[in-house]
């Protein structure tokens, strides 16, 4: 029997501090996925590069604004990759139990 392999999913917001490593951190467990997280601001803690969007086969942004800052930096790489914009405002702290309900709520249709 093949085994299918995991989907490749990154979570990205601004400084890579809050919103994504929640999600990643929600999401990672799951045995059918790969995941990472990333921030689209210079100064995030890991921030987005070529090789994540290439790698990633989906792309789950928190807010529609990123969509913009995304296809202008990745373009090419964005060719063949879903993003989706899960529309969730910076004001929630890491693992805030809003953000959870909101992130098991948008995500797993996606998925």
């Amino acid at each position: 029997m093949q085994r299918t392999p995991p989907h490749r999913v990154l979570f990205v917001c601004g400084h890579n501090r809050l919103r994504s490593p929640t999600a990643e951190h929600l999401f990672g467990d799951r045995a059918d996925l790969e995941v990472a997280s990333a921030g689209l601001k210079h100064d995030a803690e890991q921030p987005l590069g070529a090789e994540l969007v290439d790698w990633a086969q989906l792309i789950f942004l928190m807010e529609k604004a990123q969509r913009a800052k995304l296809q202008q930096r990745f373009r090419a790489q964005l060719l063949g990759r879903r993003v989706v914009c899960l529309d969730i405002p910076d004001e929630y702290d890491y693992m805030d139990p809003a953000l959870v309900r909101l992130l098991e709520a948008k995500v797993p249709r996606y998925l």
